[in-house]
């Protein structure tokens, strides 16, 4: 399997996880014509794949599904909660109904070859869900859009072999930055998302054996940048023994470009 991030960031995200000839997308954030060339570069196509998973109704994950869908009428998996939002806020315009199939989170499905667990995550949207993909002896997962994160989180993500997670932002950029204080408390609180420091504390309870690769993606564009990101969650793994010990890859996700895709 691959984890492949096409865009990954506060602008948009679109994440495809599957192997060289079928997979899937996890949100449809970014333009048809930035999915379509992202996925070209890598020899994949639109055709081939097998469905789309949506994490949650934000713009940023859901902006050029609806355009997708009326070129490729591909089945989409979302929590029903979702999946009207989805309907509220999209124009669907000859998009059908039957397309979309409803999820739940802790419950796992099939398909194709693909044993999909999406798992709840605690953020201000009505249902949210993020994903781990299994098929044969691989297992990737895409964990973003968190305000905290919990026991049953670790364990959904504890046995990848790549994961893509949230290192959305830098406390001390954030507070001093140029968001309101509302925007930046919402940030900040249960239901926002991932700092730098807390997303190495959540790649601590998961480091294994097996994991190959993390890549921190899903980066505010204006209180967080690569380089932060990177060295932050580096230095707060030097006290992680099995960081140490397994050395994973650590890489951070481009967030208007594609980059480059994680083997496992």
């Amino acid at each position: 399997m691959q984890l492949y991030s096409v865009a990954s960031g506060s602008s948009g995200n679109c994440i495809y996880a599957g192997d060289d000839g079928r997979g899937f997308l996890v949100d449809v954030g970014t333009s048809l014509k930035k999915v379509r060339e992202g996925l070209l570069l890598q020899g994949l196509s639109l055709d081939r794949l097998d469905g789309i998973l949506i994490t949650h109704e934000h713009s940023d994950h859901i902006s050029g599904l609806a355009a997708l869908l009326r070129k490729y009428p591909l089945p989409v998996y979302a929590t029903a909660d979702t999946i009207e939002k989805i309907w509220e806020k999209c124009n669907m315009n000859n998009i059908s109904p039957e397309l979309f199939h409803s999820i739940r989170g802790g419950e796992e499905f099939v398909v194709s070859d693909y044993v999909i667990n999406p798992f709840s995550i605690s953020h201000d949207a009505v249902d949210p869900v993020c994903y781990t993909l299994s098929k044969s002896d691989s297992k990737v997962g895409i964990a973003t859009d968190m305000g905290v994160y919990d026991d049953s989180i670790i364990s959904a993500l504890g046995d990848c072999d790549a994961v893509l997670l949230e290192a959305n932002h830098d406390i001390s950029l954030l507070q001093v930055g140029p968001y309101p204080y509302s925007l930046k408390m919402r940030i900040l609180g249960d239901k926002g998302h991932l700092s730098n420091v807390a997303s190495a504390d959540l790649i601590k309870e998961i480091v294994h054996r097996d994991l190959k690769t993390v890549v921190l993606g899903h980066l505010s564009e204006h209180n967080n940048f690569p380089e932060l990101a990177y060295n932050t969650v580096s230095y707060e793994m030097e006290s992680c023994e099995s960081w140490k010990q397994y050395k994973p890859e650590l890489i951070v996700a481009n967030r208007y470009e594609p980059t480059v895709p994680v083997a496992c």
